[in-house]
Parts: C-alpha cells; sequence; structure tokens
C-alpha cells in the first residue's frame, strides 16, 4: 500500500509525549486536509496518535508497520472540523494519589504500555493500556473512584475523558504521572 503524504515527520527515538508534541508542532505548520506522515518508533503513539486526533478534529488515517518504526498518517482538520484541545479538569497530584493507595471504592489504571507497566508501576494499579481502553471498560467498577494515570499525564487525561464520556462520574487524571513517582512502584 502507498499513501502519499504532503509532509514527513522524523519522530524516531522519541517516547510520550513527544511524538505527540512534535506533530502538533508540525499540523499547525501545514494547510487544511493535507496528509503528514509520522515516524515513531515509540509503540506507544500509536494509542496516543489515534486518540489525540480524535480528541482535537485531526483525522487518524491509519499506521503502518515497517520494522521497528511505526508510520502513521494524519490528516489535518479544516478550522470547522477542528475541535479546541482540553485537559480533563479533574487533576489530582501524585503525593494525593499516594494518600489513596488501598482506599475502598479506588481503581488505579495505568493506561502506559505493557512494557512500561512492567518495569515499574504503583502496586495496586490496574494495567489497560489507551488502545484497548475503549474495549475493555467492562473491566472497571464504574461506582468506584478512579484514578488514571501514564508516564507524563498526556495520556491519562485522554483515557479519563473517554471513561467519562462512557459513563465513568468519578473520574481523575493524574499529574505529573509516573515521571515524578516516589511512591513505591514494583515490576512484573
Amino acid at each position: 500500500m502507498t499513501i502519499k503524504a504532503d509532509h514527513v515527520l522524523d519522530a524516531k527515538g522519541l517516547s510520550c509525549p513527544m511524538p505527540i508534541v512534535k506533530t502538533k508542532k508540525t499540523l499547525d505548520g501545514i494547510e487544511p486536509g493535507q496528509v503528514l506522515e509520522v515516524q515513531a518508533t515509540d509503540k506507544g503513539s500509536l494509542a496516543d496518535l489515534k486518540a489525540w486526533a480524535g480528541s482535537t478534529g485531526h483525522q487518524y488515517l491509519g499506521t503502518i508497520e515497517e520494522g521497528d518504526t511505526l508510520v502513521h498518517y494524519i490528516r489535518k482538520a479544516s478550522a470547522n472540523e477542528e475541535k479546541e484541545e482540553v485537559d480533563f479538569a479533574n487533576v489530582i497530584s501524585n503525593e494525593e494519589l499516594e494518600a489513596k493507595i488501598g482506599s475502598e471504592n479506588v481503581t488505579i489504571l495505568d493506561v502506559r504500555e505493557p512494557a512500561e507497566y512492567a518495569f515499574s508501576h504503583i502496586p495496586t494499579a490496574a494495567s489497560i493500556p489507551l488502545g484497548e481502553l475503549e474495549s475493555r471498560l467492562g473491566e472497571l467498577n464504574q461506582d468506584h473512584e478512579v484514578y488514571v494515570v501514564c508516564r507524563t499525564g498526556s495520556r491519562s487525561a485522554m483515557a479519563a475523558q473517554l471513561l467519562q464520556d462512557n459513563g465513568f462520574t468519578n473520574v481523575t487524571n493524574v499529574k505529573p504521572g509516573m515521571t515524578a513517582w516516589n511512591g513505591k512502584t514494583e515490576s512484573k
């Protein structure tokens, strides 16, 4: 399959949130309707870019794997298609989350990729990568307080919005996330 892209962004070697940051910046400089090819090696970029595009009105066209590189295609939205990117309003700090660990009716949801989770995660956290969240909503208890964590707070903001859009009423994004987590962790 050959896809014609109007612009190419090399995001290889970058990890979350940088592929999205670079994609935003590049899309700002191109015309609506044009297609951006984003080359990335971060496996999490698949879920990240797809969710980000959906939340901003840009069209995620698809991804092709070429060896270790994921080649993503995104069509820039026209002015009437574009949505303003909004961070999730309900936020808690790492320290505030640490105090809630072990509380009854609390779910800590880690939406990072399986490899990220395996190396270091909050001991009680459930692992559902962002790209699988919509199809696995039934695994979560809607009556619980759900605290969503990722590496930096970006993916978790998208996940928190997805949960809220699907009827979860007590959802909180954790910032800054695992990059600054000082509490207990475990590996699996």
